[in-house]
């Protein structure tokens, strides 16, 4: 399986941000957003990655990533949007790098707490069609959300004014080789986009989306009030860490000191990478 990571658009809502760099690189905690679902990929084994950006720092994720090999990667491509005409737009870009194969598409400013390991293993069982994360959160309005019968998802609705259902369709999809299929017949909406949330129909029209609830916190970072929730997110979770790794050290009776800095590192550890 293939990974594909949307970081383009303006980031209009995080400006003045955004008028010197790109929204992905801004920082959530101690890493830049990119990292986060870079790290997500890889965790999940995902190592053949591709890169759809645009804007006026395109060139920043080189400088940054390089050859990907830092982070573990076998692969990394880049891609580059003209405009900004929706995550479907963007997804098109990949279809070169799919080449038939399945993908986990994950948008760049979406932060997971815990592994997507498990929904990739699901997905790897599955013949055919898409699967999509869902998660529980007090502002569905702001997602593409999915409506149920019982258990089953009838439709989705991007944005809705009231929310058919408490949950949101995350950032993170996994798709076949017949979503770029999908995407080409798809028109602009009313926000002059091509939506995601149209090919996850096209899916489901056909009784080939299956969904996965994710365990963990979740956030996206794309307003200012979501980069704090992340940012917030990863010091507890790095914090945390920290801790774990004190009490077990503790009791192997080694002395560690309590500053990050002073700790020692691992012998293949990269500053520039996770």
């Amino acid at each position: 399986m293939k990974g594909v990571i949307l970081a383009g658009g303006t980031g209009s809502r995080l400006c003045p941000l955004t008028r010197v760099t790109n929204k992905h690189l801004l920082p959530v905690y101690d890493k830049p957003m990119l990292y986060y679902p870079l790290q997500t990929l890889v965790d999940a084994e995902i190592k053949d990655i591709l890169i759809v950006t645009g804007g006026n720092n395109a060139g920043d994720f080189l400088r940054l990533l390089r050859n990907g090999k830092d982070f573990g990667l076998k692969q990394l491509s880049f891609a580059y949007q003209e405009g900004e005409g929706g995550i479907a737009d963007a997804l098109r870009l990949a279809e070169p790098f799919a080449a038939g194969e399945k993908i986990c598409v994950i948008l760049g400013d979406n932060i997971l707490e815990n592994s997507i390991q498990g929904p990739k293993e699901k997905y790897e069982e599955q013949e055919e069609g898409a699967l999509v994360l869902l998660k529980k959160v007090p502002d569905p309005e702001r997602f593409g959300v999915p409506v149920f019968e019982g258990k089953r998802i009838v439709k989705i609705e991007e944005k809705p004014k009231l929310a058919g259902s408490p949950y949101a369709i995350i950032g993170v999809y996994f798709y076949d080789g017949t979503v770029f299929d999908r995407v080409r017949p798809l028109r602009p909406s009313g926000r002059g986009k091509l939506e995601i949330t149209d090919v996850n129909n096209s899916y489901l029209f056909e009784r080939k989306l299956n969904y996965e609830i994710v365990e963990g916190g979740w956030t996206d970072a794309g307003t200012f009030e979501s980069l704090w929730r992340a940012t917030k997110m990863m010091r507890e979770k790095a914090l945390l860490a920290e801790e774990l790794a004190l009490a077990a050290a503790s009791k192997r009776q080694f002395l560690i000191s309590p500053s990050r800095s002073e700790q020692p590192l691992p012998p293949d550890f990269c500053k520039c990478a996770f």
